[in-house]
């Protein structure tokens, strides 16, 4: 599903954001730039956790910009898993399907194939507590899969693991959005992070946000202001 942002205007206190482009469907994208200039905060206004000043956020053709997070067609991943720690990791996951719980048949066959499919096998029933940190964020990526929508944003996940598992999360999201035909928009401080799942890279900084550029070609030919946010 595309995401376009048409002449997108956020201001939170003094900090101001401006973005008017095209994110093409089944793509991957990565949002790069400085610390505080707004990475995060395009994704909670695509989320729908921020109402813009002015300016349409569309998926798929159709104005979202008044419609709420959980009626918009997208998942969002923190880095924070947010996690119930009392709560088995199936349940944990099943809750990307019913919040109550109540799954069909269908639906508990689901969930076990999900969590196969992120490396989670033969742990469904242990709890959070017992599980390494990289072990969490695949429940977490097996949740936001459950919800089976569109768009899936990724607000820096892995970037509290080691450089190893880090790599083999984002290939795990990459194999996982082509095989689910799944928009993605990343944030990420790390050109290497992009370079190894994006598509196209956008910077954000100085209070725009570039369009999409093809990720080699951005960080080859690097802008100036590129250069300045990668210290050449």
């Amino acid at each position: 599903m595309d995401i376009t942002l048409d002449r997108l205007f956020l201001r939170i206190g003094g900090f101001e954001l401006r973005a008017n482009c095209r994110l093409e469907s089944n793509r991957a994208f990565a949002l790069i730039g400085p610390s505080g200039e707004g990475k995060t905060t395009l994704l909670q206004a695509i989320a729908g956790f921020l109402s813009p000043v002015s300016g349409r956020i569309e998926f798929g053709g159709r104005d979202f910009t008044n419609i709420r997070p959980s009626e918009r067609p997208t998942t969002i991943l923190f880095q924070e898993h947010n996690l119930f720690p009392h709560v088995s990791v199936y349940n944990n996951a099943a809750l990307g399907v019913r919040t109550d719980l109540r799954l069909s048949k269908v639906q508990r066959h689901h969930v076990i194939s999900v969590l196969d499919r992120v490396g989670l096998s033969g742990l469904r029933d242990r709890m959070p507590g017992e599980l390494s940190g990289g072990q969490r964020q695949r429940v977490a990526l097996a949740r936001a899969l459950l919800r089976s929508q569109p768009v899936l944003l990724l607000d820096e996940p892995f970037a509290a693991l080691g450089p190893g598992l880090r790599k083999e999360m984002l290939d795990l999201v990459a194999e996982i959005r082509a095989e689910y035909i799944i928009t993605l928009v990343m944030v990420t401080h790390e050109p290497a992070d992009a370079l190894r799942i994006a598509d196209y890279t956008l910077l954000i900084c100085k209070g725009r946000v570039s369009p999409p550029s093809d990720t080699q070609e951005f960080f080859a030919h690097p802008s100036v202001e590129l250069k300045s946010y990668l210290g050449l």
